[in-house]
């Protein structure tokens, strides 16, 4: 049925494919930056398996091993079972963004990147205090090592290095009817507004992005190619203009499936739900797309914080608000429904505890106050997406051959379905 991973993988932390999200955040880095292993020391270490190559093998949906009931469980299926609460991930390459360095230059790179190079960047009225490195363009230091604040237009992300320069750019040279994101605006609700813009179009703007995610970010690598990528920047909308708040990229064709790349709620809007908004704005997409996604694995510890209750209120809403009369539906009916790929809806159910492995098989099994307890405790928070507010077409593709578009899910209740 297409329901059933393969492998479960506990490796959170690939170079170029991990996910970080502003929300959630620890206030204080400097308590974490001293347990982290730098790139150098992770090639070292060999008690590290290689991504899906040691993971544990869960049954079959077809097999016939015979399970037992998760109540009284064996100790093998326990053994089977031992990484079920890890988020699954996709077996892929591990890039290294540093192949060909010598280990001279490794270190060097190592010793540069590790000390921030920007103290504070000013966005609009707001200050803020950056946390990482970012290699920003060397023309912004000239002769100093560090800049104190760097400033940024926040119409056209452009940086400088003093306060006048940015007035004087904003008095003559930008635009009087540019007080937004270069691209098309696909959505507006409210003082909301989403707009689109496509990294090989608008390059400078793009890269300028990266560079600002990354003082928040620790694992981001993007930086320069950006023409695959598809940029969906969040803004707050007043009589002044439209004001980024955060933004998520995405590939404009993903081979397996992501529809999210990398995530971020600038520091000075956080606490405000756009973090879960930008999470379901992308997963609004995917409906349009009639495609099931998922956001890039393997995922970091705060890409999880951000997804989790995402997953949680969505499956929990759908289950007990939108499944109809329905006394039972399978894994892929979920799926179908809320474009939550099924690996992340097994994730989910088996941290919820409603997930029974049997004869080979997933099955869910809530009853209806169980559900209604859950819904209270994971509710779906404000700000939502309104999708009659979406205004947007998606990229036209061969149906036939994307494995991740809802048409090719052939759903089969005798095989796997769910009781609730």
């Amino acid at each position: 049925t297409g329901v059933l991973p393969t492998t479960f993988s506990s490796n959170d932390d690939a170079d170029g494919a991990a996910l970080a999200s502003g929300i959630g955040t620890p206030t204080n880095v400097a308590d974490i930056e001293p347990t982290r292993l730098t790139r150098r020391q992770r090639r070292r270490t060999t008690d590290v398996a290689d991504i899906g190559s040691n993971a544990a093998s869960v049954g079959d949906v077809s097999g016939g091993g015979g399970g037992s009931d998760h109540g009284a469980s064996t100790s093998v299926i326990a053994k089977e079972h031992t990484a079920v609460d890890v988020v699954t991930t996709i077996a892929a390459q591990e890039l290294d963004e540093h192949e060909g360095m010598d280990e001279a230059a490794l270190k060097e790179h190592e010793e540069v990147t590790k000390v921030k190079n920007v103290a504070t960047i000013e966005l609009g009225p707001y200050q803020m205090d950056t946390w990482y490195f970012s290699p920003l363009p060397k023309e912004l230091f000239k002769d100093v090592g560090m800049i104190d604040t760097l400033y940024v237009d926040e119409f056209s992300l452009n940086f400088f290095t003093r306060k006048s320069e940015l007035l004087r750019y904003q008095a003559k040279e930008l635009p009087k009817n540019r007080r937004h994101p270069p691209g098309n605006e696909i959505y507006r609700n409210g003082n909301l507004s989403m707009f689109e813009v496509d990294g090989y179009e608008e390059r400078i703007y793009c890269q300028n992005l990266c560079y600002i995610a990354k003082l928040f970010l620790d694992h981001k690598t993007l930086y320069f190619d950006v023409d695959p990528f598809l940029f969906y920047v969040l803004c707050e909308v007043d009589e002044r203009g439209f004001h980024p708040v955060g933004y998520y990229s995405k590939e404009k064709y993903s081979d397996v499936g992501y529809n999210l790349a990398c995530i971020l709620t600038f520091p000075s809007h956080q606490r405000k739900g756009y973090g879960r908004f930008l999470i379901a704005f992308s997963y609004e997409l995917s409906k349009k797309e009639e495609k099931v996604g998922s956001p890039e694995k393997p995922m970091s510890d705060l890409g999880q914080q951000a997804y989790k209750p995402y997953w949680t209120s969505t499956i929990v809403d759908f289950m007990l608000n939108q499944s109809g009369d329905s006394k039972s539906m399978s894994i892929m009916d979920i799926s179908k429904e809320t474009s939550i790929m099924s690996d992340d809806i097994i994730f989910t159910l088996n941290q919820l505890g409603i997930l029974k492995f049997v004869n080979g098989a997933y099955f869910i099994s809530a009853e209806r106050s169980s559900l209604e307890e859950l819904a209270k405790k994971h509710p779906i928070k404000e700000p939502r997406v309104d999708p009659s507010k979406l205004h947007w077409t998606p990229y036209i593709t061969d149906v036939k051959r994307d494995k991740f578009s809802i048409h090719s899910k052939k759903a089969s209740l005798d095989e796997d379905s769910a009781s609730s």
